[in-house]
């Protein structure tokens, strides 16, 4: 029986919107795609191939369809706890995610949407869930994905082993998993959490706090790439 070819292809190129330093970038690198960030702020330790600094809605918009994948993780304050009630008049600082999903359509390219569980997820449809437990993180670090023109099969989402470590009421609590945020109550080392969630490239708190671990990102490229490689009989 004659077996398919499958044809090689050039390199995946995915924008990476919201980029940060980059945690998602790592993961699509890991994969051999060539990712280029785009983010607000300067990101002096970004650790993709390219960066542009701007604002990533116009920039999707202006050249998303110059990619061949997009992964947008837009800030999640928009639509959480922190600009709910009497706190909204803060929500103007942050991007919404519709316009957001707008441009990601316009472009006609394949994306994901990324937001951690909450309001934000609610607006969303969740198609894949991920969770550090998944990839043997000492970290949990729950993220939701909306997918754009194009679907893979949901992953089992594995039990976890333990609490999470750190004081809660005064009380402190054992587990295999670290709190990747905020400065107190035993976080942990910046050492543990670079381990943690397998970012090494930055010793800045803010920046891990604020990232995915690259494992996510190396997911969704392989998932990507296993639903859309080419294959021709010979």
């Amino acid at each position: 029986m004659t077996q398919p070819i499958l044809i090689r292809r050039a390199r995946l190129k995915v924008l990476a919107a919201y980029c940060g330093v980059g945690g998602d970038s790592a993961g699509y690198r890991a994969t051999g795609c060539h990712v280029t960030g785009v983010d607000l702020k300067p990101q002096p330790r970004y650790v993709g191939d390219a960066f542009h600094q701007g604002d990533a809605i116009e920039f999707i918009r202006a050249h998303g369809a110059e990619f061949d994948f997009i992964h947008a993780g837009p800030p999640c304050q928009f639509d959480c706890t922190l600009t709910a009630g009497t706190n909204a008049a803060k929500r103007s600082r942050y991007p919404d995610l519709e316009p957001t999903r707008a441009a990601l359509e316009a472009t006609g390219r394949p994306y994901v949407i990324e937001q951690p569980p909450g309001r934000a997820s609610k607006r969303m449809r969740v198609d894949v869930t991920l969770c550090g437990e998944m990839f043997g993180l000492a970290v949990l670090r729950h993220r939701n994905f909306e997918l754009g023109h194009w679907t893979t099969p949901k992953p089992a989402h594995r039990p976890h082993r333990g609490r999470v470590a750190g004081m809660r009421h005064g009380k402190w609590y054992e587990g295999p998993y670290f709190q990747v945020y905020g400065e107190g109550g035993g976080k942990g080392t910046v050492a543990q959490w670079q381990q943690a969630m397998g970012i090494h490239w930055t010793s800045v708190r803010k920046e891990i706090a604020e990232a995915i671990p690259p494992a996510y990102g190396q997911w969704l490229a392989n998932a990507f790439l296993a639903q859309t490689r080419l294959a021709v009989a010979s």
